[in-house]
């Protein structure tokens, strides 16, 4: 074969191989953009026919091409599924990546969350006169002479003092629940809407124990919060605070739950008989009574107490503890606490074996798990079932208790009148004694 003739083969033979390339492109092209064949050049056609009637024959055997989904928006805000073909061959350089779906009206969940709850969120405006003593120096006789009538200042007897707290309706009815001492002595309560509506608000019912209350309008069209339970909150769930802090209406703060059932011991206010939620989401003075919502815009908690020793922890009561009380209240009758009255503190064993080695330590304590006695309330429960100073509770109706707090639990679950089964260890050995609760008011007036 001549020069020349293997020139014009070899040539050939190129041009026909960047023709199967190209050809290979455009089925490409095809397959990923569904362009129509009358766009191809004239030169094209032939090849791209028959490579879709090769593919068309062939596809029982083939692969299929692996296909992602993602969101497309249309201009009328409907979206629809597009469907993205990667040829089995030739992946993409880039991974591509399915887009979330935004709502269009472009609110988050905190928004929302207000949006359904603001409206039922009320500040509370109190009044209440306070009488005040005065220094007896400035009634002295001689005082007053020496210095003249006209020198000695008159100071009023009584005052107004007035006070501002947060709380939100959570009946048709005008049933508003806050916390007691927001309302505390107050002889006037303005509640304010956050549509500008105001009421007289009367003080149907409080607890200061749990430092519930509940204040009764008279409305029409009343918003109401809706109520969430506070039984399935977690560890690490949204948290919303929403209230009137230092007179700042419709305040929201955003935070999480920090941890649950933390004792009113703990919180530092004895007192009390309430395991709290605690959260950082910013309570500040002002926000007390308003509500803790979580992600949904439900209740779950009635903002209570700050540390002030601390930032970024505040406290909740759990809305099922005001649930439980919130219709005896809104009646006006009274809550009972059965207490035994006992002063108590945690022991364990290495805090009984400090105890024993302390030369001027007047007790001798038993080196165990339980509640050491450190104070009987005179004519108590706890005196006249038979309880002292230094004795050691390990049990109370059969189970076991290794801190204050359980005890005040189950004290607090008990029934009035209806005698618990104390197990206690006292000079060595074991006692059961039968202690008889009776209700806090009682026990404290004595």
């Amino acid at each position: 074969m001549s020069p020349l003739k293997r020139s014009r083969n070899s040539s050939q033979s190129l041009s026909r191989y960047f023709l199967a390339i190209l050809a290979g492109a455009v089925i490409t092209l095809v397959g990923l953009y569904q362009l129509p064949p009358q766009w191809l050049p004239q030169s094209l056609a032939t090849p791209l026919a028959s490579a879709n009637t090769a593919s068309t024959s062939s596809s029982s055997s083939s692969p299929s091409p692996r296909q992602w989904t993602g969101w497309n928006e249309a201009s009328t805000n409907q979206a629809r599924p597009v469907t993205l073909v990667q040829a089995v061959d030739s992946p993409p350089s880039q991974p591509l990546v399915a887009q979330v779906p935004v709502p269009s009206s472009g609110q988050n969940f905190v928004a929302s969350a207000v949006d359904r709850v603001g409206p039922a969120v009320v500040r509370l405006d109190t009044e209440r006169m306070v009488s005040r003593r005065p220094d007896p120096f400035f009634n002295d006789p001689f005082f007053r002479q020496f210095f003249g009538e006209q020198n000695v200042p008159d100071f009023p007897q009584e005052f107004r003092q007035r006070g501002q707290g947060s709380g939100f309706i959570v009946d048709g009815t005008g049933i508003v629940l806050t916390n007691a001492h927001v309302i505390n002595g107050a002889d006037t309560v303005t509640v304010t809407l956050r549509d500008g509506r105001t009421f007289e608000g009367e003080v149907k019912g409080a607890d200061g124990t749990l430092d519930l209350a509940v204040v009764k309008i008279e409305g029409s069209n009343l918003p109401v919060a809706p109520l969430g339970s506070s039984d399935g909150v977690r560890v690490g769930d949204w948290a919303i605070a929403v209230g009137n802090p230092l007179g700042l209406d419709n305040t929201v703060t955003l935070g999480i739950v920090s941890t649950l059932n933390r004792s009113s011991s703990q919180v530092g206010i004895p007192d009390k008989r309430v395991d709290f939620i605690q959260t950082d989401a910013a309570i500040n003075p002002g926000n007390s009574g308003g509500p803790l919502l979580n992600d949904r815009g439900e209740v779950i908690g009635i903002n209570t107490a700050i540390r002030a020793d601390a930032e970024g922890i505040g406290f909740a009561i759990p809305i099922n503890t005001a649930k439980e009380i919130q219709d005896q209240l809104a009646r006006g009758d009274r809550i009972p606490h059965p207490i035994i009255g006992i002063r108590m503190a945690t022991l364990t064993p290495d805090l009984a074996k400090e105890i024993n080695s302390d030369p001027n330590s007047m007790l001798q304590v038993p080196e165990v798990d339980g509640i050491l006695v450190i104070g009987v309330v005179p004519d108590s429960p706890a005196a006249t079932g038979g309880i002292r100073r230094g004795d050691v509770v390990t049990q109370i109706a059969g189970e076991s208790v290794t801190t204050a707090d359980q005890v005040q639990r189950l004290v607090e679950q008990s029934e009035i009148g209806q005698p618990l089964e104390f197990t206690i260890q006292r000079n060595g050995g074991t006692q059961q004694l039968a202690v008889s609760p009776r209700d806090m008011s009682d026990v404290m007036q004595r």
